[in-house]
């Protein structure tokens, strides 16, 4: 077991800090990866919150070098989803739950640690009061040996504490924090020309039949751009669009 020096208390009290003080949720997120990489080694990360709604549905994600969303596909394929969603707060290898030699041959390996050159990935799934909040994934790619128990002590130590402000978040009374314009909503989450319009139009008030009207779309195309849209923006009903986004730039 690694043996910690003060210094590294110190430093595991300062990330402890920022946790709770840093109002922003995405940008203690980001703190959280690049600070937590001082103890653990990765090569990527993703950190992703539940779905405020009842939906069991993983959203706005921070990225830690890399930029894809799989929270769909893991939904989708993978085999440890009844880990995910149990309500209990774990940190575990892949590993730990599937041999690597049958790890290696899912759909799942395939389609995001193969075209990433990712091989091992330790999870930090966030829960309280049986609850998923947030989870956490690390990723080193091939070549690299597999994450240590050592890695697992340290994320250990601040688990709850990562549980509690994610758990706090998700219970105030704008789960989604600030509101924010439609113009950074499309910078924050990728949205094409068309979501951005589209967007707007919804936070103008305008209905589905104005839109199309205005936009010469069908109406089946309209629904698959609002899909696609509320998606991106892990929300899924206008309703809690207009809790995230504000009505003016």
């Amino acid at each position: 077991m690694r043996a910690f020096e003060t210094k590294d208390w110190l430093f595991l009290n300062s990330i402890i800090y920022k946790i709770y003080t840093m109002e922003n949720m995405d940008e203690m997120r980001r703190e959280f990866l690049a600070q937590i990489h001082m103890f653990v080694d990765f090569d990527s990360a993703d950190f992703h919150l539940a779905a405020a709604d009842e939906d069991k549905r993983l959203v706005q994600p921070v990225f830690y070098n890399c930029d894809e969303d799989y929270a769909a596909l893991y939904d989708e394929l993978d085999y440890s989803r009844g880990i995910l969603y149990s309500g209990k707060t774990l940190i575990y290898r892949e590993t730990d739950i599937i041999p690597d030699e049958k790890r290696i041959k899912t759909d799942y390996y395939r389609k995001v640690y193969k075209p990433n050159n990712w091989h091992y990935s330790l999870q930090m799934i966030l829960a309280r009061k049986k609850e998923l909040v947030g989870v956490v994934t690390f990723y080193r790619t091939i070549g690299k040996d597999d994450f240590s128990y050592d890695d697992i002590f340290v994320l250990d130590m601040l688990k709850e504490h990562l549980s509690y402000r994610l758990y706090k978040h998700k219970s105030s009374g704008n789960p989604y924090g600030e509101k924010i314009t439609v113009s950074a909503a499309t910078s924050k989450y990728g949205l094409t020309r068309r979501e951005h319009t589209i967007l707007r139009m919804l936070m103008e008030g305008k209905d589905s039949r104005r839109i199309c009207e205005e936009l010469v779309i069908a109406e089946n195309t309209l629904k698959k751009h609002i899909r696609n849209l509320y998606k991106k923006l892990g929300v899924n009903s206008r309703v809690n669009l207009f809790k995230m986004i504000r009505e003016k730039e």
